[in-house]
């Protein structure tokens, strides 16, 4: 029943973020502000539920997609056993570059607050760079339904641990913790179409050369609820 609810909540749909991260933070962040297109999936089944979510960032020469950026993540029922083994794969290609890909295993939990239906997961992570990180990630998870389903609220928040050599150089050695969130809000103009924001919120993870390690980065989007 669970599951079923919150499928209704987050079904399929396509976002389109503008990001002003250029007008906000300068060349440290990005050289320019741009737009990206997000799907995203939750399918929830009699054994268990898969999510996944893929974003397309156009930043490239002339506003062509320079980044793809992907996760598929599956959550396992076993009976009426309250903990789900959770298995996730993230990775993605860029202008030249492709992004290390990163494998986790653990297990999942979720349960309900009041109107927000939450899920929390611990895994271990294996992170693919051209030498093997060895981490751990904690996420959570949240979606509501407000004001007679005018409002909605969701997002997650991420901490997770990498080898500080990945970023730093060969010479930097122990592990660095790295916070990434997300929180969206939208309003339900119809049934199916939205707009909202999102606000990327961030530590030690946007840029290893600038100073501040902590970003906020809100957006101006658009939503389509299949």
């Amino acid at each position: 029943m669970f599951f079923c609810v919150l499928g209704a909540v987050r079904a399929q749909n396509l976002q389109l973020h503008f990001d002003p991260r250029h007008s906000l933070y300068g060349d440290d962040v990005s050289p320019a502000n741009y737009l990206t297109a997000t799907f995203e999936m939750f399918k929830p089944d009699r054994w268990g539920s898969t999510f996944m979510f893929a974003d397309f960032d156009f930043n490239h020469d002339k506003k062509n997609i320079g980044l793809v950026y992907a996760e598929i993540a599956r959550e396992f029922k076993i009976a009426d056993f309250p903990l789900l083994p959770h298995i996730e794969f993230n990775g993605g290609l860029g202008n030249g570059f492709s992004i290390p890909s990163s494998y986790m295993a653990g297990v999942g939990y979720p349960f309900q607050l009041g109107s927000f239906y939450l899920s929390t997961y611990v895994v271990y992570k294996l992170n693919a760079f051209q030498k093997v990180s060895n981490d751990a990630q904690w996420t959570v998870t949240w979606n509501a339904s407000l004001a007679g389903g005018k409002l909605s609220l969701g997002g997650f928040a991420d901490l997770w641990t990498e080898d500080k050599s990945f970023t730093e150089g060969s010479d930097a050695g122990g592990k660095k913790v790295i916070f990434l969130s997300e929180p969206q809000i939208w309003y339900n103009i119809t049934p199916n179409f939205s707009l909202g924001s999102e606000i990327e919120i961030s530590y030690n993870f946007v840029n290893k050369f600038a100073e501040s390690k902590f970003y906020a980065i809100p957006t101006l989007a658009t939503k389509w609820n299949f």
